[in-house]
Protein backbone atom coordinates (compact mmCIF):
# COMPACT_ATOMS: atom_id res chain seq x y z
CA UNK A 1 0.00 0.00 0.00
CA UNK A 2 1.18 3.26 -1.09
CA UNK A 3 1.73 5.83 1.84
CA UNK A 4 -0.29 9.32 2.01
CA UNK A 5 1.07 12.08 2.51
CA UNK A 6 -0.07 15.23 3.91
CA UNK A 7 0.30 18.31 1.39
CA UNK A 8 0.79 22.10 2.92
CA UNK A 9 1.05 25.13 1.11
CA UNK A 10 3.33 27.60 2.64
CA UNK A 11 1.48 31.29 2.59
CA UNK A 12 4.83 32.34 0.59
CA UNK A 13 3.51 30.19 -2.38
CA UNK A 14 -0.30 30.59 -1.33
CA UNK A 15 0.69 34.34 -2.73
CA UNK A 16 2.71 33.39 -6.01
CA UNK A 17 0.05 31.83 -7.17
CA UNK A 18 -2.13 34.70 -6.38
CA UNK A 19 0.02 37.15 -8.02
CA UNK A 20 0.71 34.95 -10.77
CA UNK A 21 -3.24 34.74 -11.07
CA UNK A 22 -4.08 38.31 -10.60
CA UNK A 23 -1.26 38.90 -13.38
CA UNK A 24 -2.80 36.52 -15.96
CA UNK A 25 -6.48 37.98 -15.11
CA UNK A 26 -5.87 41.97 -14.87
CA UNK A 27 -3.10 42.45 -17.13
CA UNK A 28 -3.27 39.95 -19.77
CA UNK A 29 -6.98 40.73 -19.59
CA UNK A 30 -7.69 36.77 -19.31
CA UNK A 31 -10.06 35.97 -16.21
CA UNK A 32 -10.45 32.41 -17.81
CA UNK A 33 -7.06 31.43 -18.12
CA UNK A 34 -6.18 32.53 -14.71
CA UNK A 35 -8.93 30.50 -13.12
CA UNK A 36 -7.73 27.32 -15.12
CA UNK A 37 -3.84 27.71 -14.19
CA UNK A 38 -5.09 27.80 -10.52
CA UNK A 39 -6.97 25.16 -10.75
CA UNK A 40 -4.32 22.85 -12.47
CA UNK A 41 -2.32 24.40 -10.27
CA UNK A 42 -3.94 22.74 -7.25
CA UNK A 43 -4.76 19.91 -8.93
CA UNK A 44 -1.15 18.85 -9.71
CA UNK A 45 -0.41 20.12 -6.19
CA UNK A 46 -3.12 17.68 -4.56
CA UNK A 47 -1.58 14.81 -6.31
CA UNK A 48 1.63 15.12 -4.45
CA UNK A 49 -0.34 13.40 -1.69
CA UNK A 50 1.21 10.22 -3.49
CA UNK A 51 4.56 9.16 -4.08
CA UNK A 52 6.21 12.46 -4.17
CA UNK A 53 9.10 10.35 -4.31
CA UNK A 54 8.64 9.78 -7.90
CA UNK A 55 10.06 13.30 -8.74
CA UNK A 56 13.60 13.80 -8.46
CA UNK A 57 15.51 16.34 -6.67
CA UNK A 58 16.62 18.89 -8.36
CA UNK A 59 20.12 19.78 -9.80
CA UNK A 60 20.56 23.93 -8.11
CA UNK A 61 22.11 23.65 -4.88
CA UNK A 62 22.53 23.81 -1.97
CA UNK A 63 18.61 23.04 -2.35
CA UNK A 64 18.69 19.83 -4.49
CA UNK A 65 21.50 18.74 -2.20
CA UNK A 66 19.00 19.37 0.99
CA UNK A 67 15.76 17.42 -1.29
CA UNK A 68 14.20 20.07 -3.12
CA UNK A 69 11.85 19.03 -5.74
CA UNK A 70 9.89 20.57 -8.52
CA UNK A 71 7.32 19.75 -11.01
CA UNK A 72 6.39 21.64 -14.25
CA UNK A 73 2.53 22.97 -14.33
CA UNK A 74 2.23 24.60 -18.14
CA UNK A 75 4.74 27.50 -17.64
CA UNK A 76 5.47 27.45 -13.67
CA UNK A 77 7.27 25.06 -11.41
CA UNK A 78 6.08 24.06 -8.24
CA UNK A 79 8.91 23.79 -5.75
CA UNK A 80 8.27 21.29 -2.58
CA UNK A 81 9.92 19.35 0.06
CA UNK A 82 9.44 16.16 1.72
CA UNK A 83 9.47 15.36 5.25
CA UNK A 84 9.35 11.45 5.32
CA UNK A 85 9.12 11.21 9.29
CA UNK A 86 5.77 13.49 9.28
CA UNK A 87 4.19 11.68 5.63
CA UNK A 88 4.30 15.61 4.92
CA UNK A 89 4.99 17.25 1.44
CA UNK A 90 5.37 21.21 1.66
CA UNK A 91 5.08 23.46 -1.45
CA UNK A 92 7.42 26.48 -1.03
CA UNK A 93 7.06 28.12 -4.04
CA UNK A 94 5.80 28.60 -7.63
CA UNK A 95 7.90 30.36 -9.74
CA UNK A 96 7.49 31.41 -13.59
CA UNK A 97 9.82 29.04 -15.77
CA UNK A 98 11.29 31.93 -17.24
CA UNK A 99 12.89 33.28 -14.55
CA UNK A 100 16.23 33.04 -13.24
CA UNK A 101 15.28 29.71 -10.85
CA UNK A 102 18.57 30.66 -8.80
CA UNK A 103 17.86 34.16 -8.57
CA UNK A 104 14.39 32.94 -7.06
CA UNK A 105 15.37 30.81 -4.81
CA UNK A 106 17.66 32.72 -3.07
CA UNK A 107 14.44 34.68 -2.12
CA UNK A 108 12.19 31.43 -1.01
CA UNK A 109 11.00 30.85 2.61
CA UNK A 110 12.02 27.80 3.30
CA UNK A 111 8.57 27.48 5.26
Amino acid sequence: MTEHYEVRITEHAEEAMHVIARYIAFELLDPQAAMNLLYNLRDRIRKLSEMPQRIKPINEEPWGSEGMRKVLVHNYYVYFWIDEDNCLVQVTDVIYHGRDQKDQLKNMPLQ
